[in-house]
């Protein structure tokens, strides 16, 4: 059986409808493709959910991932982020789910964004539980699988572009020298099972992305692979402008992909390992204490400030906000 669970009705809908045209046409009818709705903060119906399916591998890609979204709704994104990995992976070893794979990204290093930093900390989370010696390993294994951008994910910069260029443009870029790493759907999913299947316990793997893109480049070649051209100043009579915006609030000119520099090869040419430095599970439990009820309280400030404390090397480039608590001061003071 292959369990899909969503929180997002439309997703999960959209996902069934495709694994289930796909399984037609490969003959492999006889898999099991069941459409779960759930929050992964729900603990009760997760572990439910997990008694009554037994699942073997779980592959945990929930999160909110859009940088200046979860910049500005920053309780929602590291509760979910953060606390929904935790529920989960605790909800995992407690049904006696085999392998627990995290799907983390590279805004996880040196963050300068909520959403990099809840990220790191769902890392932190489970290499404190992979250590912990109350929590069975025999039961579950955790690992985590960080890489860059997927080519014609939901949120990506590529359907972006192709849906601005139909338009007729501009083509929005935040900044003439920004870079990104990118794979594509079948690539990532490929090397993410590959890796689960590689760990023993608590390991970070890094998926080699092959060379930063720059996106101005990209823009510019999807524009000619549309049989369009640039406007700029050495065409003025071109089709499509590039515009540079800005960079947005949380977003880095450059991702890393090692926090580092001791990275380790793996019998995969193209999966490396990260060593890298966590805190023991008590005294992360007590910051996660700490996190959970300043976020409860709508305080900010200390949740920025316990995130800081956790998430080595995370500087935020700007005010972080959450704009339903800012709503609400502001109607107050009205």
């Amino acid at each position: 059986s292959l369990i899909l669970l969503d929180q997002n009705e439309f997703s999960l809908y959209n996902i069934h409808a495709e694994l289930l045209k796909l399984a037609e046409l490969y003959k492999h009818e006889s898999v099991q493709i069941v459409p779960i709705l759930c929050s992964v903060r729900d603990q009760d119906r997760m572990e439910h959910i997990m008694r009554s399916w037994r699942p073997q591998t779980l592959y945990h890609a929930a999160a909110y991932k859009h940088v200046p979204l979860v910049e500005h709704n920053a309780v929602e994104g590291i509760k979910n982020n953060v606390m929904g990995t935790l529920i989960t992976a605790r909800a995992a070893n407690k049904c006696g789910v085999s392998n627990f794979v995290l799907i983390s990204t590279d805004k996880a290093v040196r963050p300068t964004n909520v959403m990099g930093a809840s990220k790191r900390l769902a890392e932190l989370v489970l290499q404190a539980l992979a250590a912990e010696p109350g929590v069975d390993r025999a039961r579950t294994n955790f690992s985590m699988v960080r890489f860059g951008n997927v080519l014609g994910s939901s949120g990506s910069v590529v359907p972006l572009f192709r849906q601005q260029i139909k338009e007729g443009g501009p083509v929005t870029l935040t900044h003439p020298k920004i870079t990104r790493y990118f794979m594509t759907i079948s690539e990532a999913s490929q090397l993410v099972i590959q890796a689960g299947a590689m760990a023993e316990g608590g390991d970070v793997f890094l998926l080699d992305m092959g060379e930063p893109v720059r996106i101005a480049d990209l823009a510019r070649k999807m524009v000619e692979l549309s049989g369009l051209t640039v406007r700029d100043g050495d065409n003025p009579e071109g089709d499509i402008e590039l515009s540079v915006t800005g960079l947005r609030p949380g977003e880095k000119l450059y991702e890393e992909l090692l926090i580092g520099d001791n990275p380790e090869t793996t019998e995969h040419p193209r999966i490396m390992k990260a060593r890298e430095d966590f805190l023991v599970w008590p005294e992360l439990s007590r910051k996660l204490n700490s996190l959970n009820a300043a976020l409860d309280r709508n305080d900010m400030v200390a949740a920025r400030a316990t995130l800081a404390e956790l998430v080595s090397g995370y500087s935020s480039t700007g005010e972080v906000s959450d704009l339903a608590f800012t709503g609400a001061e502001t109607n107050t003071a009205a």
